[in-house]
């Protein structure tokens, strides 16, 4: 690893476009396509991964060794390969998941198929540490659950995924050396858009403000429309949400940007959709910890320029800590869910009542479980408060009877996914909504959150053309 500062000499006061194009893994399609095809943009990051995501990339790629990545990217590359041929805009994406090589295989195939020629894929991988578990314990990396202290060896057998967040260095490398499109592993969500500032205006990996000055653009782009209107409180001043536009950043190189979208794109960019995302999925604000630096979010100062038009700049930083984080999966036993839904009169009664008696059939049966949730949708489906005796007073047309389970049985929990359907005929009246037959159990998946040093783990670039 070479890049701690890009080559590039670009002027101070250029402006780069970086745009949002997916915020996780079955977001908008059309989105990656409308940021390329709507205006310009220099660069277009797609964050496709989330914790458990890449648990179910690892159980798909062992179902087949050629799968384990986002395969709908691969589509959206074809789509825009025209504008990525042409110079027009590079991209960057987490979406290789466990299976990086893979999805870089896929996109070669499909640009030398259209007959591109001199186009560059760069993968960064080596953030998956499962095959060297056993040495890396062995050489004194605990990997302790960050939440409650335990050994990662208390779970190892069970484990699905492991995979170091790496940071933006190595993708600023591969854009370094001529990468049009860069496929990653598991790296930050925010270093997809820190890379190409540091690529850009020459950044150093050791100026702590401007490391934090990308860290919190890629925050505000990382979850796709929730900075431009989608998932907004005051969702109803949000005007033509049907052909809601992505977030882009204007990034300049004294760290400060403005946060905006293409004018012919819906959706709304303002100092109060700006804030909700900076707030989103963060503990201390004065310490946003990166694998790239540590960001102070109550530095941040925003305005209103214009019209979608937010400007964002002050913002300070730390140095990078010594560690990475692994984000680790495992099997923790398994879960059953069931619905089915109760008509006017007495519609919650009837659901409270059928709750009840599928618990006391499973007591009765001696089936294993650990929990036991049943909540009426329609009265405590979001609130997850129980039905109490006063729960009367409110008289709904229908209820949603849905029922879950948890335990380390999959066959007990799928004996009581039978136990459903005879309720339409042993239980109150008026049941509705059982086209769904037996449930069956399916795998709890657990997260296991922890640390490594990072001279124990290095980030792998390489890049491949057509």
């Amino acid at each position: 690893m070479t890049a701690a500062k890009s080559t590039l000499f670009i002027l101070n006061n250029k402006t780069i476009r970086i745009a949002s194009g997916q915020g996780f893994w079955g977001d908008l399609p059309v989105a990656p396509v409308n940021q390329v095809k709507l205006g310009q943009i220099d660069y277009l990051m797609m964050d496709y991964l989330a914790e458990v995501t890449m648990s179910i990339m690892q159980k798909q790629k062992l179902r087949n060794p050629d799968f384990g990545y986002a395969r709908d990217f691969v589509g959206v590359i074809e789509q825009i390969l025209p504008e990525i041929a042409a110079g027009k805009v590079r991209v960057l994406s987490n979406g290789g998941g466990v299976n990086p090589q893979a999805c870089k295989d896929a996109i070669l195939r499909i640009a030398r198929d259209a007959g591109y020629t001199g186009l560059k894929v760069a993968v960064v991988d080596g953030d998956n540490i499962l095959p060297d578990l056993d040495r890396l314990i062995s050489e004194g990396h605990e990997l302790k659950n960050m939440e409650t202290d335990a050994a990662v060896t208390e779970i190892k057998d069970k484990l699905l995924s492991a995979n170091v967040y790496f940071g933006a260095e190595a993708m600023a490398e591969a854009l370094d050396a001529g990468a049009h499109i860069v496929v990653t592993g598991r790296v930050t969500d925010t270093g997809l858009c820190l890379a190409p500032m540091v690529h850009e205006f020459g950044w150093r990996f050791d100026d702590a403000d401007k490391m934090a000055a990308g860290t919190v653009a890629g925050h505000i782009l990382e979850c796709g429309a929730q900075s431009s209107g989608g998932n907004f409180t005051d969702w109803q001043l949000v005007p033509d949400m049907e052909n809601i536009g992505f977030p882009i950043v204007e990034a300049s190189a004294d760290g400060s940007f403005v946060v905006t979208k293409h004018e012919k794109a819906g959706g709304l960019v303002s100092v109060a959709t700006v804030k909700e995302q900076l707030l989103y999925e963060i503990g201390d604000p004065a310490e946003y910890i990166t694998p790239d630096c540590i960001a102070d979010f109550t530095s941040i100062e925003l305005a209103q320029e214009g019209d979608n038009r937010v400007r964002v700049w002050g913002i300070k930083g730390k140095p990078k800590t010594p560690f990475y984080k692994v984000s680790a999966s495992y099997l923790d036993g398994y879960k059953l869910t069931g619905t089915l839904v109760y008509a006017w009169p007495d519609a919650l009664k009837k659901a409270v009542r059928a709750g009840e008696i599928l618990k006391a059939r499973a007591e009765n049966l001696g089936l294993q479980f650990d929990a036991f949730h049943a909540e009426y949708v329609g009265f405590n489906g979001c609130t997850e408060q129980p039905a109490g005796p006063d729960y009367d007073r409110d008289i709904p047309d229908e209820v949603q009877l849905r029922v879950s389970l948890s335990g380390p049985s999959k066959a007990d929990l799928d004996r009581f996914g039978m136990e459903m359907a005879p309720l339409i005929l042993t239980g109150p009246s008026a049941v509705t909504g059982f086209a769904g037959g037996r449930p069956k159990a399916g795998e709890i998946v657990a997260y296991w959150p922890a640390l490594i040093r990072k001279d124990a783990v290095k980030p792998r670039m390489t890049i491949f053309s057509t």
